[in-house]
């Protein structure tokens, strides 16, 4: 399938989805996450904040646990840049003040800077994914840009709403593949 093709589809049944629903599956993602990967031995985990409208996975919930459990990670969430092609990142406790951005993503004020290559982890946002790693995002490139500058190490974690689809056939080699994936039903390996 084509990336045009599952990035219309996907945006299509995700805004179709009950809020009830869209609640259910991220409290999945979280469970699943916090199960099968030891989150409490990273040094730094960078987290995407969820964009409401267009019912992305909770990481809230993601974030919450982590603290509420006193885990020793440090977490990290990205800001995009007025040049409207890249990240910067910033450190994230409960105390740091967040400002809504124009697209009603919440932004940290006055954190301090993380770099990209002191993550251990990246929780990557997506649209839908394939049973190779390879996935489909919004069509900017932010986050293929973004991991190509942390160590090639790093852990590659998509959280996905839905499971895979077979293949994406216009993948190209400038697209960095995941690690692994979180769906509500299953952590798929790659």
């Amino acid at each position: 399938m084509l990336k045009a093709d599952l990035r219309r589809a996907a945006l299509a049944r995700r805004r179709a989805l009950p809020a009830n629903e869209l609640a259910r599956r991220s409290a999945e993602l979280q469970k699943r996450l916090l199960e099968n990967f030891a989150v409490g031995a990273w040094k730094w985990l960078h987290v995407f904040l969820p964009i409401p409208q267009q019912h992305e996975p909770d990481t809230w919930r993601i974030i919450h646990r982590i603290w509420e459990r006193k885990l020793p990670v440090q977490l990290a969430v990205p800001v995009v840049q007025p040049d409207g092609q890249s990240l910067r990142h910033y450190h994230l406790t409960p105390a740091t003040t967040l400002v809504g951005n124009r697209w009603g993503i919440p932004e940290p004020v006055g954190a301090a800077e993380v770099f990209p290559q002191q993550f251990d982890a990246v929780l990557v946002p997506l649209l839908a994914f394939d049973e190779e790693g390879h996935r489909v995002g919004y069509g900017k490139g932010f986050y293929d840009r973004f991991l190509l500058e942390c160590r090639p190490e790093v852990l590659r974690i998509g959280l996905s709403l839905e499971p895979p689809v077979p293949k994406i056939t216009d993948a190209w080699l400038g697209d960095v593949q995941l690690n692994a994936c979180v769906t509500p039903e299953e952590v798929r390996w790659f």
